[in-house]
């Protein structure tokens, strides 16, 4: 399980981060909001520990969870801060956080808290779709068409476990930016690229270009 944890106190982090290394699990660490963006963007963590005061502002890891999500970002966030207000708590699980510990924490306590928040995770993520001729593993970012392997790029892949993920569900190509490609100044034009890449690889009706969007088309 890999941990993103972004903390822009070197103090802090280094403690944080031995006792994450000392539970198994694999921890980077960003001290802003910038470095922490770069980072999920090279391999989505499976879990992102976000201090809420960043170099970027004093709500700049609120903004961050935000963009995560908006980015399709799937999983669990924890929230450190040493603000204990209840709207602040109410504030950050409403944009998509999943936990809260204020500071200062026990690190026993911030270790326990992860352990639970990607036990959580584990039992609840799908591992595998497969409807008609296509078959797609998450976990092993594979894809399947009448049973034979698929060579995908991972932003191939990115957008065929989107739609898999959410087979019922129109996506524009607004948001399919937003969460495939963010930052990107190219336009949605990269959207359709890589779903001409999909029907090109694996078949033209595997996604389904509806009114307002695409959609999963098997």
């Amino acid at each position: 399980m890999r941990i993103l944890l972004v903390e822009d106190q070197p103090e802090l982090a280094a403690p944080t981060l031995a006792i994450l290394r000392y539970g198994g699990y694999e921890a980077e660490w960003a001290c802003s909001a910038e470095q922490a963006t770069e980072l999920a963007a090279e391999r989505e963590p499976d879990l992102a520990i976000l201090d809420v005061m960043l170099p970027e502002g004093e709500q700049a890891g609120f903004e961050l969870a935000r963009r995560f999500r908006r980015a399709g970002y799937l999983g669990s966030i924890l929230f450190l801060t040493a603000r204990d207000a209840v709207e602040d708590r109410v504030h950050g699980l409403d944009l998509g956080g999943d936990d809260y510990l204020v500071k200062p924490y026990s690190l026993e306590e911030l270790l326990a808290r992860v352990r639970a928040l990607l036990r959580r995770e584990a039992q609840t993520r799908q591992v595998e779709f497969q409807r008609g001729d296509l078959r797609v593993h998450f976990a092993l970012r594979r894809a399947l068409w009448q049973g034979t392997p698929i060579e995908l790029s991972d932003k191939e892949f990115a957008l065929l476990e989107v739609l898999s993920l959410y087979p019922e569900r129109v996506f524009s190509a607004e948001e399919l930016l937003d969460r495939l490609f963010p930052g990107t100044d190219s336009g949605t034009r990269i959207v359709r690229v890589y779903v001409h890449h999909l029907r090109r690889k694996i078949a033209p009706q595997v996604i389904s270009t509806q009114p307002g969007g695409y959609c999963l088309g098997v």
